[in-house]
């Protein structure tokens, strides 16, 4: 328990520092902002209970906001994020449900499974986030395409995080 607690502050605490200190500072252009950072909230334990998750989520959000200058934006989408989050998983639940101890990663339940999860929490997050960020109807579809641009590169990075730094645990 405690273990799987300084894991999540250790993730927590990277993909800040990736997102600020990397992605942040590369220029992708104008309709390209990926945010790696809500693979923290993604692949939190199932058994996270909904206060602490939303209570992470919006420390995670505010976090980036400082960095960011953008007073709440990221907050408000990640804590979006974390309250579906439970329905999401509901959704795609296997038959006998998900099993005790593990993350929701492509390791544990594939690559389909994972997609379908992710790709939803990140569009819904990009799109709170972006329509706060232009808070007019005006450039709605530029703004929509920037949604789709940008979640599209979220979620290979997510994807390609998965595979680097995700090990399956061994069997016992």
């Amino acid at each position: 328990m405690l273990n799987e607690i300084i894991r999540n502050i250790i993730r927590f605490m990277t993909l800040v520092l990736v997102q600020v200190l990397i992605i942040k500072n590369i220029e992708l252009g104008r309709f390209i902002n990926p945010f790696v950072y809500v693979l923290f909230i993604i692949v939190l334990p199932f058994e996270t209970p909904k206060g602490l998750l939303l209570l992470s989520s919006f420390l995670l959000g505010i976090t980036i906001d400082m960095f960011y200058d953008t007073s709440g934006m990221h907050a408000a989408a990640c804590v979006l994020m974390a309250y579906v989050r439970p329905a999401i998983l509901k959704l795609f639940s296997p038959r006998d449900g998900y099993e005790f101890g593990t993350q929701p990663t492509i390791q544990y339940l594939g690559i389909p499974w994972f997609l379908s999860y992710a790709g939803i929490l990140i569009v819904l997050h990009h799109l709170v986030l972006f329509y706060m960020e232009v808070f007019r109807f005006h450039e709605f579809f530029s703004t929509f395409f920037r949604v789709i641009v940008s979640s599209i590169f979220t979620i290979l990075l997510v994807v390609v995080s998965q595979y680097l730094f995700h090990r399956k645990k061994e069997q016992e």
